[in-house]
């Protein structure tokens, strides 16, 4: 109590100058939260499209935002912008809390200047994700904006930059997602682009360097915004967007549950649920799954959803390199991520998009204290010149390299083929991984059976009185002698051969025991990681 109040029992009162100061400073506030007025707001909507304070109602628990700089306005003169001077200067930042853990957040107000970054506007955002880094929380960036700020020249541009150098130095302490609701051009296109995750709505959605005006007078193509930069082109064509929705309300929906997947920093594990899937749970279907027969296709998909919890399995980059799989699921409770061979797109081979894509994933599990789960079968890498000369060998050594470096704890588990430098590749023992597990339809060679003996036995298939009947002998004389499922195992290469239904168990156990591992790292300034 104060003073007044211990002699009075009363509070005390506000004088009429106090009382008129609260009154102005609450119709200023107010004055911030609507922002330019009901016609923007209206215009937005128009557009298929939610204003900003209404996206961060959605992202966050209810009740829980406090805003941070909501007064703040622009200082800049010069082609008439001294005269439009709006609060928030058209960007809304602060922090929040998901699922009760603390998150920081900015959002572009497209109804203010278009969302286009000035001085002020910049030095807000610098100023949320520097507390995003001392607090040890995420950030989550949700980009409406039409880019900088034109008339304050290159002041917004070093505001840019200022942004850029952020988020490297946040990369791998606090995850970084982006969720593109609009425009996102020029220099703003790189913001999420450093980020972990990019998240993309379809009609909405667009992320280009240069926008389709400029690509006609350049080139002479003819494209709309959509086609070059919309959220299928960056899905399916370029790998920079890692989900893509219908609507807003789902994609921060999801954002939500992917925040929910992920530790609030790298000094913590991810969050543990209570787990009512049973550890034991049998998975006879597996045996059904997937065919013995190596050249018979299968969704990866459906045995990932027969292992994990409650058949949960959040995919990233789902249309971008499907023939390997990447993504987060529960295993026990407990986060994991899920690296994949997928043998229903191109049998499953590595190729260069689909060893970059692993690699990142890699990378962001080791970063976040996320165990790695490696599903093996793989007949090798594509072969091609186009993959050649696209450089497949400085792209798969990028994925060689992200295993070899993570410090997570790492199991395989080898299903059907791992043939060749693919197999490698995979997390094998040989780079690292802690524990390989194999099915009895494992198998492990240079490569398949009918090439080795094309190449081992060509002369004395060439010289039999029927080739094709002598090829058909040496075929199984080289599985049966190299490719037999406990061929590894006698090596000591792979830990044990498991029954199929008792995967799911088996790996859980296998988790518990390295929950604790712990790797020394050598020291060094940084890795010089293949580009």
């Amino acid at each position: 109590m104060t003073v007044q109040e211990e002699h009075t029992g009363q509070a005390p009162c506000l004088s009429a100058d106090t009382r008129a100061l609260v009154a102005e400073l609450r119709a200023n506030k107010e004055l911030a939260c609507c922002g330019p007025g009901d016609r923007a707001t209206r215009a937005q909507h128009a557009k298929g499209k939610l204003t900003a304070r209404e996206r961060i109602e959605l992202l966050l628990d209810e009740g829980s935002f406090a805003e941070v700089e909501q007064l703040r306005r622009h200082r800049a003169v010069g082609f008439g912008i001294e005269e439009r001077r709006p609060y928030t200067d058209g960007v809304i930042t602060g922090w929040g809390t998901v699922e009760g853990r603390t998150v920081f957040v900015y959002a572009h107000d497209f109804r203010i200047f278009g969302g286009a970054l000035g001085e002020a506007h910049a030095e807000k955002i610098h100023k949320i994700m520097d507390m995003a880094v001392a607090a040890g929380a995420p950030l989550v960036s949700l980009n409406d904006g039409a880019g900088a700020r034109i008339q304050e020249g290159v002041s917004a541009l070093a505001g840019y930059g200022g942004i850029f150098r952020r988020h490297v130095r946040a990369s791998g302490v606090i995850p970084q997602i982006s969720v593109v609701l609009g425009p996102c051009a020029g220099g703003a296109a790189y913001s999420p682009a450093l980020t972990d995750f990019v998240f993309m709505v379809r009609g909405i959605s667009q992320m280009f360097v240069t926008g389709p005006d400029v690509v006609k007078a350049v080139t002479g193509e003819d494209v709309t915004q959509e086609r070059l930069g919309g959220a299928d082109a960056h899905a399916r064509q370029s790998g920079v967007a890692h989900f893509v929705y219908e609507d807003e309300r789902t994609c921060l929906s999801e954002v939500r549950y992917l925040l929910s997947l992920l530790p609030s920093n790298n000094q913590q594990p991810p969050p543990a649920v209570p787990c009512t899937d049973p550890a034991d749970r049998c998975g006879e279907a597996l045996l059904g799954l997937v065919p013995a027969e190596g050249r018979l296709p299968y969704d990866m998909r459906r045995v990932i959803e027969e292992i994990v919890d409650h058949a949960d399995f959040l995919e990233v980059h789902e249309w971008w390199a499907p023939n390997v799989l990447c993504g987060l699921a529960r295993l026990g409770g407990e986060v994991i991520g899920i690296v994949a061979n997928q043998p229903i797109a191109l049998a499953g081979v590595l190729d260069i998009k689909a060893s970059e894509k692993a690699a990142r994933f890699v990378r962001m599990c080791d970063a976040f204290n996320i165990p790695l789960l490696s599903l093996v079968d793989v007949p090798g890498f594509l072969p091609g010149v186009d993959q050649e000369h696209g450089g497949v060998i400085r792209h798969g050594a990028k994925l060689l390299y992200a295993y070899c470096e993570a410090t997570v704890p790492r199991v395989q588990l080898i299903l059907r083929k791992a043939y060749g430098g693919a197999y490698i590749v995979m997390d094998s023992r040989s780079i690292g991984t802690d524990l390989s597990y194999a099915w009895p339809t494992n198998e492990i060679a240079v490569m398949g059976a009918e090439g080795a003996s094309n190449v081992i036995f060509r002369r004395q298939i060439a010289e039999a009185a029927d080739p094709e009947a002598e090829r058909t002998r040496k075929v199984k004389e080289y599985r049966s002698e190299l490719m037999h499922p406990y061929y590894a195992a006698e090596r000591g290469l792979v830990d044990d051969v498991i029954d199929p239904a008792e995967t799911r168990a088996v790996l859980i156990r296998a988790f518990r025991a390295l929950r604790t591992k712990h790797a020394e790292q050598p020291s060094r300034k940084h890795a010089n990681n293949p580009l």
